[in-house]
């Protein structure tokens, strides 16, 4: 799939989102992780580190209204708040799940989903 055949809004990868990006093509969830105290931390700064991509829904608001025509078709939706087992927090999508069963607390791992040559996407599903 090429970037012009994906209509929703495209992250751009910046010089500190790239390693994040190059490990999600990989298939790996890539975080900053602090040399000093082993802290991981997202959004990424100037290093990553891969973490396990395993966590838990923090948060979700369930979509109903249409903010970008691109998610025209997929109303309604979940964006989630998902608290990794290293500590940070991502803002995702959870794929695989009708929004009326997200819950919080349920366990979730992340998935990738490759939206063009330059940009793949970690989105969750329950574990």
């Amino acid at each position: 799939m090429g970037a012009s055949d994906y209509s929703k809004p495209i992250p751009t990868v910046t010089a500190e989102l790239a390693p994040f990006y190059q490990g999600a093509q990989r298939g790996e969830l890539v975080l900053q992780r602090c040399r000093s105290c082993g802290t991981h931390r997202f959004p990424p700064r100037e290093l990553c580190s891969p973490v396990s991509g395993r966590g838990e829904i923090f948060s979700f608001n369930v979509m109903h209204q249409v903010y970008h025509p691109g998610f025209a078709g997929e109303v309604p939706y979940a964006v989630v708040l998902v608290k990794l087992e290293e500590g940070p927090k991502i803002t995702s999508n959870l794929v695989g799940l009708a929004p009326s069963d997200i819950r919080i607390g349920m366990k979730v791992r992340v998935v990738f989903e490759r939206i063009s040559d330059e940009v793949t996407l970690p989105k969750f599903q329950p574990a």
